[in-house]
């Protein structure tokens, strides 16, 4: 493959598949779990802690593994081929395939408020609750328009990258410094007030909306439990940055440049996050941002800020964020398929690179996969589902870098884990805390994402019913 992005293009497909439209929406169910503006803050700390932590050890394997494929090569390369197509499988199905379709989505539902034409026409199809909308329809013409500038070439899609990332920054860095310069009226004080007491909000009324009224202070287990439900949210908003391992043979010195790009990209965006929940808190008080009109907090948030124009700004921004984060997703997603069908655990046709040296028939078949779950409606419920196997194979792939250093002692390293063993066994020790946590409090986002994963065992099998493979 040649090597046709640099640092800089790298750092902004870190950036750009992490910002999509989580930064958003996210917050107002976490403060539905936590009520209070401190443990919401501590949440994205803990979480901007994890990330870090987790792309500093991933360093290490992607300079030892300076190869198209990323996470799928790192574990296969250590836990052999099962665990590797495992993670391939999740990633093909819903992982990958699930976020564009969201994030697809959710530029198709800020574009209705521009055009609200979208949000009134009747849908195009219906059978009893299942509907094709045009605003599903929008997704997917989105999805397979990014598709098509990707399969022109790397260069296509990276410039794309770096205009789309870079405005989205900009936006979100004039959202921070209007947040405290055009409020009125601080909140920030008032939300803060509540100190280390926090509160969970559980009534709701016949329509299944959330009442104002059901504020319900919480302690010990109960509060651990709603920092587990808060992060699911940020823990998604805070994914996807390991796209650019995926595209690793196609960076300049990648040894060097994918884990720079991946700690300062990181590092950046969780920074950028937490000043954007300064502003909801500075600009809005607590109910205003639980209960935000479909979770829309940002759009709260603006109309104080902006006044009435509030809505149409968001509305642009959040077109920008997510069609940049989408062209990201797509660009890096389609490597991962090409590398799993050399190793003959995907379709052959995958293999092969058009006249552009990218792999357009990987690529399609993931735009036409996200397309597909566009349509179905439960893309949704399936991104719900996938933070806590997410966060597995995170834990999977940062163990296997203390596993090799026992392993193999004496691999040349070309990167070594800053503070090893102390970085990993953070992630880890986070991280295990945050899946036991699911499993005993919110277990609807926990068992339905791994049998998708587990899934992939019987497939595994049959495709490998006539090989001679390791485990």
């Amino acid at each position: 493959m040649q090597k046709k992005l640099k640092l800089w293009d790298a750092t902004m497909l870190v950036m750009g598949s992490m910002i999509g439209s989580g930064i958003f929406i996210v917050s107002a169910d976490m403060m539905r779990n936590l009520g209070s503006g401190y443990w919401m803050i501590v949440v994205w700390i803990i979480t901007g802690i994890m990330t870090v932590a987790a792309a500093i050890s991933y360093g290490e394997l992607s300079a030892l593994f300076p190869k198209a494929g990323g996470q799928y090569t790192y574990l296969t390369e250590i836990f052999g081929k099962k665990m590797g197509f495992l993670y391939g499988w999740g990633l093909f199905t819903v992982i990958q395939t699930g976020t564009i379709a969201a994030v697809a989505m959710a530029f198709g539902k800020f574009t209705a408020y521009l055009v609200p034409a979208l949000n009134d026409a009747a849908p195009i199809f219906q059978s009893g609750e299942f509907m094709i909308t045009w605003i599903q329809m929008l997704a997917i013409a989105i999805i397979l328009l990014l598709t098509y500038i990707n399969t022109r070439g790397v260069e296509s899609g990276k410039i794309l990258q770096n205009v789309f990332t870079g405005s989205k920054i900009l936006a979100l860095l004039g959202l921070i410094a209007a947040g405290f310069i055009f409020v009125d009226f601080s909140h920030l004080a008032e939300n803060f007030s509540f100190g280390t007491d926090a509160f969970n909000n559980i009534d709701k009324d016949t329509k299944g909306n959330f009442l104002k009224t059901g504020w319900e202070s919480i302690d010990g287990m109960t509060l651990m439990g709603g920092i587990a439900a808060a992060m699911v949210g940020s823990v998604f908003s805070s994914v996807a940055w390991e796209s650019v391992t995926f595209v690793s043979g196609e960076i300049e010195n990648p040894k060097k440049n994918v884990v720079k790009a991946m700690i300062l990209g990181t590092s950046a965006v969780m920074l950028l996050y937490i000043a954007v929940n300064f502003v909801y808190l500075n600009a809005i008080d607590r109910d205003s941002i639980a209960f935000a009109t479909n979770d829309r907090v940002a759009v709260s948030a603006s109309q104080n800020i902006f006044g009435n124009a509030g809505t149409v700004i968001i509305a642009v921004l959040v077109m920008v964020s997510t069609f940049g984060c989408n062209n990201g997703l797509i660009l890096a997603g389609a490597r991962v398929f090409q590398t799993m069908a050399k190793d003959g655990l995907f379709f052959k046709s995958a293999i092969d690179n058009n006249k552009n040296d990218v792999p357009s028939n990987a690529l399609w078949m993931q735009g036409i996969w996200a397309s597909v779950l566009c349509l179905s409606g439960q893309y949704g419920n399936l991104l719900d589902m996938i933070s806590f196997v997410i966060v597995l194979f995170y834990m999977i792939t940062v163990f296997g870098v203390i596993y090799l250093r026992f392993k193999q002692p004496n691999l040349e390293r070309p990167y070594k884990t800053w503070l090893y063993p102390v970085t990993p066994i953070i992630y880890l020790v986070i991280g295990t805390v945050f899946c036991i946590l699911l499993l005993i409090y919110k277990q609807q986002y926990t068992w339905p994402g791994f049998l998708i994963v587990l899934l992939g065992l019987p497939v595994y099998y049959f495709i490998n019913r006539n090989k001679n493979t390791d485990s």
